[in-house]
């Protein structure tokens, strides 16, 4: 019998084929997140299953799938929603899509950096509320970012990337992370490693591209938006809840720090309500990966994933737990 494949939301259609040649595909219509409950029911029976960040794949995902399920392919970088350890106990093999996705989550964050130190959102909004206005050298100043240190909390792909862009426009780098990156990596950035508290005292704009972990959960607090300049930014383009967003938002709303980039959030689709009333931060809806080339190469990744796993083959990207 052709195993069985369910992909959670639908992906970009030569993913498809690619699954489809293996065994028979089952993608929910109309497209939409599934509750639990009816995700549960639509994996039941599924050898495979192609998920995405929003699902919860635990012990009773795996228990609702039944035995014969092989391998779930994460189509995206970031796997905090994936339990792997019960699935791994399981003999299920979990996969995620890293690489593929670094130049675009680099290029918004650094397209976050620029428009909130340059006031874009502020500007555009004003003119397309037609208000009244007129050149004047004070108008919509914002803050240049030629000699400034930019502190990368995470230099792998995606922190290096950015560090790259950053360097192009003049600035300086020091990072922080787990452990220190390759003497080559440091070398052509010249970047300097820090303690986390060093790099937010000595940072001009903070960038986070750590993975969400127990421990990395709310890094961001109060104490440590406390810790920041006044006139420092903060950019998240990794996951919402490595910040306290109640305490982001305070802290934005009082000049605690002078303004935020955030393209990803603690409750999504829900923002902090004071987020979304205040100029000083740019926001958009989790668009980091969101370009054509870019969501194909992670569908189709996941895809030759699953197809591996499905033909006895060794996973190209496997998560190890």
């Amino acid at each position: 019998m052709r195993p069985r494949i369910v992909v959670t939301r639908k992906i970009a259609e030569p993913a498809l084929a690619l699954l489809r040649e293996t065994g028979d595909v089952w993608v929910p219509e109309p497209d939409w997140a599934l509750p639990t409950d009816e995700l549960h029911a639509a994996i039941a029976g599924a050898d495979a299953v192609v998920s995405t960040l929003h699902e919860r794949v635990d012990a009773a995902f795996a228990d609702a799938a039944g035995a014969q399920l092989k391998v779930v392919a994460t189509v995206a970088v970031g796997y905090d929603n994936i339990d792997v350890p019960a699935l791994a106990a399981r003999g299920i093999v979990v996969t995620n899509t890293p690489g593929v996705l670094t130049d675009a989550t680099a290029d918004l964050a650094f397209g976050l950096l620029l428009s909130v130190t340059r006031r874009f959102g502020e500007g555009e909004r004003l003119l397309r509320s037609r208000t009244p206005w007129e050149f004047d050298l004070g108008f919509l100043l914002g803050t240049g970012i030629q000699g400034k240190t930019l502190g990368i909390v995470g230099l792998g792909q995606i922190g290096t990337a950015v560090a790259r862009r950053a360097r192009a426009f003049g600035m300086s780098i020091v990072y922080t992370g787990r452990r220190r990156a390759d003497t080559d990596v440091e070398r052509e950035l010249d970047a300097r490693y820090l303690t986390l508290e060093e790099l937010l005292r000595e940072s001009d704009v903070v960038s986070l591209h750590c993975p969400l972990t127990p421990q990395t959960r709310h890094l961001i607090d109060a104490d440590a938006l406390a810790t920041m300049k006044p006139t420092a930014y903060l950019i998240n383009t990794t996951r919402g809840a490595v910040v306290d967003e109640a305490a982001l938002a305070d802290a934005l709303a009082n000049g605690v720090i002078a303004g935020a980039g955030l393209d990803v959030f603690e409750k999504e689709p829900e923002v902090h309500p004071t987020l979304l009333e205040l100029d000083n931060v740019a926001l958009t809806p989790h668009l980091g990966s969101a370009t054509r080339e870019t969501r194909t190469a992670m569908a189709m990744l996941a895809a030759r994933n699953a197809v591996a796993v499905l033909r006895g083959d060794d996973p190209l990207t496997p998560v190890v737990p």
